[in-house]
């Protein structure tokens, strides 16, 4: 800070020639080039005015009516608090005397646009810039021999700014101030919010420019209690006056004129700079012919090109388009199959029923049959091995069969026990398999 302290062109304070000791007074001067920051307020720009931590610049818009206006000037008097006035053009004809009072009273008296009107930054440009033009020719006349003491400030209605208007004043040489913070006071709000809203935004911001207007009731109301509490915070007001040949703005630090600057312990605000090349010619070199280049097609360069309220679109390109192809209708479409390419064999179809219906039982049969018989257990007293059926299952064998062997109980020979011959069995299920297959009627 000691850098920013240094760069900025002060002047002693007021506050040690105002009557009462106790007085809030004007900590310094700031004096600042317009030409050099065209742009300040950081509601809506990047700059804002170069003020140390605490200090605030007190600005009035829309006057002078002597109503409220001379009040105003009344609570600043008795408080040594220097402010920037914003003054309409037409009010300024209709109270000549008040904008006299205004800058003898010790305070900057700017520009707020002729008639102010609240959608300026939708006016044609020319509409815009007379408001400009006509709203400082009636304030200079209303000064009339200290005409020349109008600062080179502006503050657009209703900060409805635009590129055309930022740049017409940048001709002219005017500084646009927008704002750090404001206090509503033009809303229909009481004093006591005008002061809180101030004193809240203030404190958030820590410094800045804060916009009041001096045609409203509240306002002055509001302004004896806002300046007290300036005292009490210990807050510092900076009046701002432009630069002349007699009295020259010092350089500053770029950084000191944003709301936070960067820290020097970032490394981008240690960078260097981008240097300035020097050209050895400005001439410029010929722009490239369209045959030049593979846009060759003289039909392309001699075909008109229509005009459109848009932007121009580039010419067609040479390269052959996508082929259409041809719309398929009654002639080119591929024949029909005929029915008989889908016709199936009543005997296979009836084959497919007769497979689908076959018997469970022989099913069954032929599943059992298929399975492969338990080993016979060498020794005696061994259990029978288990076969594994279909899905994994474990099925027990069946015992071996015994030798048939003659039954004398009843005096009647007994019946030999034959086992079935599993190829008969296999035999039987492939000939009832077949004899299903068959039609009906055979």
């Amino acid at each position: 800070m000691l850098g920013l302290a240094s760069g900025l062109a002060a002047l002693p304070a007021a506050a040690a020639d105002c009557p009462r000791p106790d007085t809030l007074g004007t900590s310094r001067t700031l004096v600042v080039d317009a030409k050099e920051h065209p742009l300040i307020g950081s509601m809506q720009y990047r700059e804002t005015l170069p003020l140390n931590d605490g200090e605030v610049v007190l600005t009035f818009d829309d006057g002078p009516l002597p109503k409220y206006t001379y009040q105003i000037l009344e609570i600043l008097a008795a408080q040594c608090v220097k402010a920037t006035f914003f003054l309409v053009g037409r009010q300024a004809q209709a109270n000549p005397e008040g904008v006299r009072k205004v800058l003898a009273a010790g305070h900057t008296v700017a520009a707020h646009s002729q008639s102010h009107p609240m959608n300026m930054h939708r006016l044609p440009l020319e509409r815009a810039r007379a408001e400009i033009d006509d709203g400082i020719a009636s304030i200079t006349a209303a000064l009339g021999e200290e005409g020349a003491a109008m600062s080179p400030f502006f503050r657009i209605p209703g900060l409805a700014r635009n590129d055309g208007i930022e740049e017409y004043t940048r001709s002219k040489g005017l500084q646009i101030w927008s704002a750090d913070f404001p206090a509503d006071d033009w809303r229909p709000v009481s004093s006591k919010r005008v002061h809180d809203l101030a004193m809240q935004r203030l404190a958030a911001k820590g410094k800045g420019i804060l916009l009041l207007h001096d045609i409203q009731p509240r306002t002055v109301a509001a302004l004896p209690k806002i300046l007290h509490d300036l005292k009490a915070g210990g807050y510092r007001v900076v009046h701002v006056v432009p630069a002349t040949p007699d009295n020259p703005a010092a350089p500053t630090d770029p950084q000191a004129w944003r709301l936070h600057p960067t820290s020097e312990l970032v490394a981008t605000s240690r960078w260097p700079k981008v240097t300035g090349f020097a050209f050895a010619q400005h001439e410029l070199l010929p722009v490239p012919l369209l045959t030049d280049s593979y846009w060759n097609d003289t039909k392309l360069l001699d075909r008109p090109q229509p005009r459109g309220r848009g932007i121009p679109l580039p010419r067609q390109a040479p390269w052959p388009r996508q082929v259409q192809l041809a719309s398929s209708d009654a002639t080119s479409a591929l024949p029909v199959p005929a029915s008989s390419v889908f016709e199936v064999e009543e005997g296979v179809r009836v084959a497919m029923l007769a497979i689908n219906s076959a018997r469970p039982a022989e099913r069954r049969v032929a599943t059992v049959t298929e399975e492969k018989p338990a080993p016979v257990a060498a020794r005696g007293g061994k259990r029978t091995a288990k076969l594994v059926g279909p899905r994994g299952r474990r099925v027990a064998a069946a015992p071996p069969a015994k030798p048939a062997q003659a039954v004398t109980q009843s005096g009647r020979a007994a019946s030999k026990r034959v086992a079935p011959d599993r190829k008969n069995v296999r035999r039987v299920i492939r000939h009832n398999q077949q004899a299903s297959l068959l039609p009906p009627h055979l």
